[in-house]
């Protein structure tokens, strides 16, 4: 085997298997238009970052799992690594990607400083019942702790969050967090169940949900800005295993 064979049998990382959760599109509308929303909500859902090794994807797998033929696919595919959610290999195949540590702490200052805004605007332009849903997602952790249902209560996190940027009613804010949402989304699942994270987040959530019901402008903010700041310092000091 010359050299460069060598080489490339050395560095080539081992693939991880993932399943995406998939159904059959409606043939209606735009097929390629429908597989990258749905291919995009998939990753969004999955475990992206469960193991050191790669995650590649299989587009004959997902064009029958989506029930169309490979060519819409592989234009979704296509406008999904423009937006840097995959990374297409030559002769290898097409892979999920994930960031390194420092660009996930990055990425969740990024989102500190857009959520915190959001909050800000969401004092001034949310209706009083909007922001009291926000109180509502919490109810069925009221009698329990939220690591009795730590799934549950993941999920009810993630949309705590993504309730704050939509009620700052800005779609500025909206389309500038969209792509860092699926990785952020990924960290903040992973992290929620350790070193009781958890019953502390439920307390910074009513706490920031008290302040956007008093219309605490300056208060909602920092406490935004502070709850993600914390989980990046979190993510900082605990998540090696991301390098």
């Amino acid at each position: 085997m010359s050299s460069e064979l060598q080489t490339e049998a050395r560095v080539t990382p081992v693939a991880t298997p993932l399943t995406l959760a998939l159904q059959p599109i409606n043939a209606s509308a735009s097929l390629r238009d429908q597989a990258y929303v749905m291919l995009r909500q998939a990753i969004a859902d999955a475990d992206i970052y469960q193991s050191h090794d790669e995650i590649r994807l299989d587009e004959r797998e997902l064009s029958e799992k989506l029930g169309v033929s490979r060519t819409p696919v592989r234009e979704a595919m296509t406008l999904l690594e423009q937006e840097g959610f995959l990374r297409m290999v030559p002769r290898r195949g097409i892979y999920i990607v994930r960031k390194s540590k420092r660009e996930i702490v990055e990425m969740i200052q990024m989102w500190a400083a857009l959520e915190s805004m959001a909050a800000r605007l969401a004092t001034l332009h949310a209706s009083d019942g909007e922001i009291a849903k926000l109180r509502h997602m919490f109810d069925d952790f009221r009698d329990t702790t939220p690591a009795e249902h730590i799934e549950e209560y993941s999920d009810a996190n993630i949309a705590f969050h993504q309730a704050i940027v939509e009620l700052s009613k800005s779609q500025i804010i909206l389309d500038t967090i969209k792509n860092i949402f699926i990785h952020v989304r990924a960290i903040r699942r992973m992290t929620i169940s350790q070193s009781d994270r958890a019953s502390r987040s439920i307390v910074d959530h009513l706490r920031i949900i008290e302040a956007l019901e008093k219309r605490d402008t300056e208060l909602a903010e920092k406490l935004v800005r502070q709850h993600s700041l914390d989980l990046a310092a979190y993510v900082e000091a605990n998540c090696d295993f991301l390098d």
